[in-house]
């Protein structure tokens, strides 16, 4: 029955989607743009503390390191747009790593603070690498491809992105893998007993989730079409993570009402 009502909304949805851009102004359809892109971030946060117990406030800078590598490759190196598409996702999995195998270990309090100040050091990184970064100047001339220039467009590309996103995480958490991290959110020790390898799952669920806030991340470039140090910063994790709890954290779509939530109250 729960499955007949998820395929009743989803039909739903599409004509109401595809109805979006001739209904409303530009304006809304940059707002419902930017809600997708953040729903998709939000996800990525409901990972860590929904599924795995574990509570991150470093998030931010991951999704901000996608958007600067996007942005560099394509505004100051001049390359193609999926290059640094591609670069983007890849250096905030391989940040996400690296978050991963220094924090995976605490939890609780310990963790909150930890990825805190991961978060920071990243921030201060780009504040201060100027001439890579442009500091508080940051990157401007980010062009869309010409396929998705026009803000109809582009709003479909973060609408099926995130929809993609969405139905790719929630097989992830149905899987046995999923499931392990909810057990280990319970209960750590008994899942030591069992024979699980708690610090690899937490670490592998790390970095799906980072490599999924790095998409967020790029996506976010092209639309905003300027990236800076504001991006990375604290304000950004507390945001994705506020969206999280307003959507209901461990139920991975509440995402999307909780980023609608926002950002619409926001503006």
């Amino acid at each position: 029955m729960l499955r007949r009502v998820r395929w009743a909304v989803a039909a739903a949805a599409v004509p109401a989607v595809l109805a979006t851009p001739s209904v409303l102004s530009h304006y809304y359809v940059n707002l419902l743009t930017e809600v997708a892109i953040y729903a998709v971030f939000a996800m990525t946060i409901d990972i860590l503390a929904g599924y795995s117990g574990r509570t991150p406030l470093g998030h931010g800078a991951i999704f901000g390191v996608g958007a600067y590598f996007a942005a560099y490759t394509v505004a100051v190196a001049k390359a193609p747009a999926w290059a640094g598409i591609l670069l983007g996702i890849g250096a905030a999995a391989a940040v996400s790593l690296v978050f991963a195998l220094l924090a995976i270990r605490t939890s609780g309090v310990s963790f909150l603070l930890l990825t805190l100040a991961q978060g920071m050091v990243v921030w201060g990184i780009c504040v201060r690498w100027t001439s890579v970064t442009g500091a508080e100047n940051g990157i401007r001339g980010i062009v869309r491809p010409e396929w998705v220039a026009d803000p109809a467009r582009f709003f479909y590309l973060a609408v099926v992105v995130a929809a993609l996103a969405a139905c790719t995480l929630h097989r992830f958490v149905s899987s046995p893998f999923g499931l392990t991290l909810l057990g280990i959110r319970e209960s750590e020790s008994r899942m030591r007993t069992l024979g699980y390898n708690v610090p690899l799952h937490l670490v592998l669920g790390f970095v799906v989730s980072g490599t999924f806030a790095g998409i967020a991340g790029t996506l976010y470039a092209f639309f905003n079409t300027f990236v800076s140090p504001t991006n990375v910063a604290l304000a950004t994790s507390v945001k994705g993570l506020l969206m999280a709890i307003i959507g209901g954290v461990g139920t991975l779509f509440g995402a999307f009402a909780g980023a609608a939530a926002v950002i619409l109250l926001e503006n």
